[in-house]
Parts: structure tokens; C-alpha cells; sequence
């Protein structure tokens, strides 16, 4: 089959459109004998009749894996150059007591950057000293809390921060360990990366800043400076921007001494969400990025730190499978400078409520018929959401056999990450439910709202004879 004259460049017409590709869905995804595919060993009409749609399913073992696999990269990279590391999982991905108990079952702390994402993790009895905060405008309620509670490094984003935190601290008798944000003035995204002297955004201090707010810092009673921190962007390939990003942060480490006991290099490492990504495996990561680390601090001569990082989607990401059913199909003539050209509407019953990433970032995903599979051809297809928005777009362009009907389960994958997250209650859509599944069995592990729920949330209504 040809391709579509309405198809972006990177997408090819599948031979099989019921082919699961292995970069992109979760390992162990399959189609069972009867076509149905299956996730963590719990086929997807399985999962329809039992939670309903939309849903989302996260394969535990997948997450757990993926946490293992990343913590031992970088423990096996660091060990050869003498050092240790620290994984915090970026809890901004996803969250749930769950996961987070997940998380540190396979050794990684936990990065929050709100009260409401401390409290979580808390409940889930991680250590609070195996917690780190971030945020550009942390209230005083969340300091207060952050402190009191013990939690393990606070990351500065302001130089109004270091007087509010001082003052928390003196206020409670204790010191707190804190990070500093220094934008290195790289953004890196996918294969691309740019240096540039400044970065124009609301995080963290410039390059030249940084030595400064150091001294705020070490002159502070109750503050202890534990390391420095940077965040180069998100969904990224290769190592060449965090190689740039420590270079130039190892030069700030020089500057004030050289005597910082942790060097946070972020995260942001990208994974496949179609068949054209290629992400980089893990293990390449932190072998480039320690050897960068060490050789920069030799030839500074600076001890060389302990390293740490913040994976979240690529940990969580590919874990994550969104099941929607078909509602309507329709097709639309398109002009092109070919002529004309069809495009197959495919609408679910979710959408921008539930992953706000399309209509965001312009995001692409990958789309399969989970229900059964099909013999016809491969057709374009843009699979839609439920609302009132033109850009209610859920997957922009994906080939799915011809035959897509309404009652079709159509599955998302590569949606663990930063989809229930952003998740909305748009239109009065209530969120769906969080199923794990692992091993051929299935649970919820952050219950889907009702439209009950929404009303109860509104103040018009009149109050029950139980609320009064």
C-alpha cells in the first residue's frame, strides 16, 4: 500500500495494522488466539467489560522493570568511576500511593513538587528523607510542611526562596538540605540540543547567578547547600545536551570550590511513541553521562560528586496502554496538491480530558484495534476525542484497518506518562480509572469519577438531608 498523501513523512503504511510494535507498546503486549490483545496478561475486552472506557492500564511489571533496569545502569556507570548515584522518580509523570510504593520497593526515591504530591508519597510510607522537592513558588504551607516532616532535599528556585526556607527552618530548630536550580542555558529536545549564554524561563537561576545565591546559602544557620541541579527539557534522545549541561555545571562547581556532594543532572530521557522514534537505551545514557561527569572533574580538579537523576516518563511512559471504544466512524474529502484525498474520523470516548498531550504539544501516539484483529487493509485514520474542541485530537495520524467500526476497542499506548496527570474533568468528563495489571490479573489503583461525583462538588446544589 501506498502511503497517504495526507500521512505525515515518518509514518509508513503498516504491512500488518495489527502488529504491535516492540519499542513502542509494553513488553509482553501480545494478540491472544482470539486476536484480543493483552496487557500484563489481561486481555483488553477483559478490561473494557470489567472497568469500562475509557481506561487506563499500567503494566506493573513493565514499571517496576523499567525502575530496575534505569537504577542499575546508573549504579553499574557511577561504580566504575568510584562514585554513587541517586534515582528520584519523577513523580509529575504519575502518581499514585501505588506507583510510588513501586518506585521504592525497586530502590528509586521519589521527586515531588507540590503538597498534594508529598502527601502522597508519604501515605505510601516512603521516607520523607528520600524525598526531594522542587517548585518556583513553593508556598509557605508546603515549606513548612517539607521541612517538618524531614524531607530529604529541597530544591531552590528563587532567592526569595532561601529567605523563606531560612526562616521555616529557624522557626523549627532544624536545617535543611537543600539544592540549587541553575538553568545551564541548554534545552535539549529529542535529537537536538542548543546552548545558548541565558535561558528566558520561570525555573532556576542563570549560570552567572548561581556563585551568589551559593553564598545566600552557606551564610544561612539553618541551610546546608547539598549540590546543584539542572533540567535540560523532556523527551529527549542521545547524550549530547546533558554532556553540554554538566560541563557547564561542573564549571560553576569549580568556581565556588569545588566542595558540592551531589551534581542532579535532571531527566528528560525520551521514549519511542511511534514506530519512527528510536529511543536510546538506558544504559548508553548513563555511561555517556558519568564519563562526561568524571572526565570534566579531572581535568577541573574537583572531587567528583554523587550523581543524580529524575526519570519519570521513561520509566513510567511505556508502561501506560489507554483503552477506548469506538463511537463513530466517518470519512472526509481532502484536497491536497495530489487531488483529493480521504481521512477516516475515528471517535472515542475520551479524549483531551484524559491526555491533554495532542492538544498541547502537538503530541503523536500509536493506535491499535485491541478487540480483535482484522485482514482488511490499512487505512488513515485520526483518532478523535468526545469534545467540544477542533483540537480534540488523540492520535493525529495512525494507519488502522479499513474495517474500524463503532464498538471497536482502540488501544493508546506509550500513555503512562503525563496523561492521567494533566487529566481534566473538560465537558463535565469524568476521569477514568488506573488499572494495574500484572501476571493476568487486574486492579484499580486510583478509582475513575462518576458523574455523582462531579455534582457533588458543585455548591448549587441543594444539600442532602445527610450534609445538613
Amino acid at each position: 500500500m501506498s502511503a497517504s498523501p495526507l500521512a505525515p513523512g515518518w509514518l509508513v503504511p503498516p504491512a500488518d495494522p495489527n502488529a504491535l510494535a516492540p519499542a513502542v507498546w509494553p513488553e509482553g503486549a501480545h494478540r491472544d488466539e482470539s486476536g484480543v490483545v493483552a496487557i500484563g496478561g489481561v486481555g483488553a475486552t477483559a478490561l473494557a467489560e470489567r472497568f469500562g472506557t475509557p481506561v487506563m492500564v499500567l503494566d506493573e511489571g513493565v514499571a517496576r522493570a523499567r525502575a530496575a533496569r534505569t537504577r542499575t545502569a546508573f549504579e553499574s556507570a557511577a561504580a566504575r568511576h568510584g562514585t554513587g548515584v541517586r534515582i528520584y522518580y519523577a513523580g509529575k509523570a504519575f502518581l499514585s500511593v501505588e506507583v510510588a510504593r513501586w518506585m521504592r520497593q525497586e530502590g528509586l526515591r521519589i521527586d515531588v513538587s507540590t503538597l498534594g504530591e508529598l502527601e502522597v508519597a508519604l501515605a505510601a510510607d516512603v521516607p520523607a528523607a528520600l524525598l526531594g522537592f522542587h517548585g518556583n513558588n513553593k508556598s509557605v504551607t508546603e515549606i513548612e510542611r517539607a521541612v517538618e516532616v524531614g524531607v530529604g532535599s529541597i530544591i531552590i528556585d528563587s532567592e526569595i526562596e532561601v529567605e523563606r526556607l531560612a526562616a521555616v527552618a529557624a522557626r523549627q530548630g532544624r536545617t535543611q538540605r537543600v539544592l540549587i536550580r541553575v538553568n545551564t542555558g541548554v534545552h535539549a529536545e529529542t535529537h537536538d540540543f542548543l546552548a545558548t549564554a541565558h535561558e528566558d524561563q520561570k525555573f532556576g537561576f542563570s549560570l552567572g547567578q548561581a556563585p551568589h545565591i551559593v553564598a545566600r546559602v552557606r551564610e544561612a544557620d539553618h541551610l546546608e547547600l547539598e549540590g546543584l541541579h539542572c533540567h535540560i527539557g523532556s523527551q529527549i534522545f542521545g547524550t549530547d545536551g546533558f554532556r553540554e549541561s554538566a560541563a557547564r555545571l561542573l564549571q560553576v562547581v569549580a568556581q565556588i570550590g569545588g566542595d558540592v556532594p551531589v551534581l542532579n543532572l535532571g531527566g528528560g530521557f525520551g521514549i519511542a511513541y511511534t514506530s519512527a522514534d528510536r529511543a536510546t537505551p538506558i544504559e548508553e545514557l548513563a555511561d555517556g553521562i558519568l564519563d562526561v561527569v568524571a572526565a570534566e572533574c579531572a581535568a577541573r580538579g574537583i572531587p567528583l560528586p554523587v550523581v543524580a537523576f529524575e526519570p519519570g516518563r521513561s520509566i513510567i511512559g511505556p508502561a501506560g496502554v489507554t483503552l477506548y471504544e469506538v463511537g463513530t466512524v466517518k470519512d472526509v474529502t481532502v484536497d491536497t496538491e495530489q487531488g483529493t484525498a480521504n481521512r477516516r474520523y475515528v471517535s472515542v470516548d475520551g479524549g483531551m480530558s484524559d491526555n491533554p498531550r495532542p492538544a498541547l504539544y502537538d503530541a503523536q501516539y500509536s493506535a491499535r484495534i485491541a478487540s480483535r484483529a482484522s485482514s482488511d487493509a490499512p487505512e488513515l485514520v485520526r483518532v478523535v476525542g468526545k469534545h467540544c474542541e477542533s483540537g480534540d485530537i488523540v492520535v493525529d495520524a495512525e494507519y488502522l484497518p479499513a474495517d474500524v467500526a463503532p464498538g471497536d476497542l482502540v488501544a493508546v499506548a506509550a500513555t503512562g506518562a503525563y496523561c492521567h496527570a494533566l487529566s481534566s474533568n473538560y465537558n463535565h468528563v469524568p476521569r477514568p480509572p488506573v488499572v494495574a495489571v500484572r501476571d493476568g490479573a487486574a486492579r484499580v489503583i486510583v478509582r475513575g469519577e462518576s458523574i455523582a461525583d462531579l455534582l457533588a462538588r458543585d455548591a448549587g446544589l441543594a444539600p442532602s438531608r445527610g450534609d445538613e
